[in-house]
């Protein structure tokens, strides 16, 4: 019976279309054909169906060459010229057993240094040559350029890094204005929207990918903890990296970052920085800073677990929890304290400790923002003043010399702001490593920017002086510990 019905209903189909040539032609050369066909078909394949029909009233077939024939190319003209290529070269120190031995030398020549590259992309967003690209993409780069679509390649300037955000912007300068892609509210986007991945995969040139929002909010995925990804299924492969995620307004809505994947190319998970904290990161190295500062409220937060929530009465662990309050920091002057959970700022939901970091870090400083706070079993409005980090009593930073494992770090005392600089809790005290000589010692040693070192040699570090004084020690065996992400880390060694 089925089959009887389908039957008629394909034989009347090519009756109509043999009876009326004239509306042959409408149907080719408008985009919507006559709505009385349309209904008709339409009746008739919904009886054919029945209640298993699953084509509702929003959804049809394409009708006309126009609505077959769309393209993502309009869109891809408008933003593609606004990607580039970005080249960063390094030196690399290449070591030999044979070096310093002047028998071996002789013969064999002293090792010389290897040149190292990486490729990557970038987007304008500004037509002044402002570019934005990832941070690994030009980590430890002596040499970084930029290449437009148009074939021009440019030497380029690093304005600002940092490696928490894994964003970097560079400045390149010609007589003319520069392509830009503007960037769009990352804020606005949902599952399911529609999206186009711009960039250089394995060097093959520009390439535009389509695809999905495929999940918001994605942290602990390898590359930065702190940030608050975007997680996409169009295919970003190596060499994608810092190239634009573009939405159906032509607005840069994320930066290509990571994918997950056991063989090095796109199973359509694709990991992108939200626009909302490109814009603000852009906007630091306009200003000249010299580090991304984030807004400081001296609070610090820690991960909502199920006991927690069951202990407070929450009905799921959602949130960030006040471990520690500045007693004289803008919380503190709000009324924020220890065991409050943070729900919401400025309306936006916290789903935890990320969520918190990533909005914090997108808010401007001098400014105030609001948050809802669960506090003693009640939930109540805060507003809070959002301040610089303070400087503390600035100790200038030292380098250290001599024969020791520190020879080559540069350290300083640790304040607020210098904390935030390397990615660490406000609230923590001690002697820091700012910097490392790529040459040196310390880096042959493994020490690392943020590390904090505590003792040496049974010595309490707790100054910049002190530290200088021990590295000093004349001796051949060093006992040391050093603080790393929280993990306390003991050494000795001869050297």
């Amino acid at each position: 019976m089925r089959a009887t019905r389908l039957s008629l209903v394909l034989l009347f189909a090519m009756l109509a279309f043999a009876a009326a040539p004239v509306a042959r032609q409408a149907v080719a050369e408008e985009t919507k054909p006559d709505p009385g066909l349309s209904d008709v078909l339409t009746d008739l394949l919904h009886g054919v169906e029945g209640e298993n029909a699953t084509s509702g009233p929003d959804k049809r077939v394409p009708f006309g060459r126009e609505e077959v024939q769309l393209s993502f190319a309009p869109l891809v003209k408008q933003t593609a010229p606004a990607v580039v290529n970005v080249y960063a070269s390094q030196t690399a120190k290449v070591t030999s057993p044979f070096d310093g031995d002047p028998f071996f030398e002789e013969f064999f020549g002293r090792s010389q240094p290897r040149a190292q590259s990486s490729l990557g992309s970038g987007v304008l967003v500004d037509p002044t040559g402002i570019v934005v690209t990832n941070y690994h993409v030009i980590k430890d780069a002596d040499q970084v350029k930029v290449a437009t679509a148009d074939g021009r390649e440019f030497d380029s300037k690093v304005m600002l890094k940092d490696e928490t955000f894994d964003l970097a912007v560079l400045k390149i300068t010609s007589d003319k204005p520069f392509p830009v892609i503007a960037i769009g509210d990352s804020d606005a986007l949902e599952v399911g929207d529609l999206l186009l991945a711009i960039g250089n995969p394995f060097g093959v040139g520009q390439t535009t990918t389509s695809g999905i929002v495929s999940a918001l909010a994605r942290s602990h995925i390898g590359v930065s903890d702190s940030s608050f990804f975007i997680q996409t299924d169009a295919a970003i492969n190596p060499g994608n990296s810092g190239g634009a995620l573009i939405n159906m307004g032509g607005q840069l809505v994320g930066i290509n970052t990571a994918i997950y994947s056991r063989s090095g190319g796109s199973i359509g998970i694709g990991f992108a920085i939200p626009s909302n904290m490109v814009r603000a990161f852009a906007d630091a190295a306009k200003a000249g800073l010299d580090f991304f500062e984030r807004p400081y409220i001296g609070a610090e937060f820690e991960a909502v677990t199920p006991q927690i929530a069951e202990s407070l009465g929450m009905e799921k662990p959602t949130g960030a929890l006040v471990s520690s309050v500045e007693a004289t920091g803008p919380a503190a002057k709000a009324g924020l304290k220890p065991g409050d959970v943070v729900l919401q700022l400025n309306g936006k939901p916290v789903e935890g400790i990320e969520a918190l970091d990533y909005r914090m870090a997108t808010l401007s400083i001098g400014t105030t923002a609001n948050f809802a706070v669960l506090t003693k079993g009640q939930q109540a409005a805060m507003d809070i003043a959002l301040e610089r980090a303070p400087e503390g009593m600035k100790a200038a930073e030292v380098t250290l010399h001599g024969r020791s494992p520190f020879s080559g770090a540069k350290v300083a005392e640790l304040s607020p702001r210098l904390a935030q600089r390397l990615g660490l809790r406000t609230d923590i005290k001690g002697v820091t490593v700012v910097d490392i000589n790529r040459d040196s010692p310390a880096a042959d040693f493994g020490f690392q920017p943020g590390d904090i070192v505590r003792e040496v040699n049974g010595t309490a570090i707790d100054t910049a002086a002190t530290l200088e004084l021990a590295a000093k020690t004349d001796t051949r065996w060093w006992r040391f510990t050093v603080e790393r992400g929280g993990q306390i880390m003991r050494q000795v060694l001869r050297y």
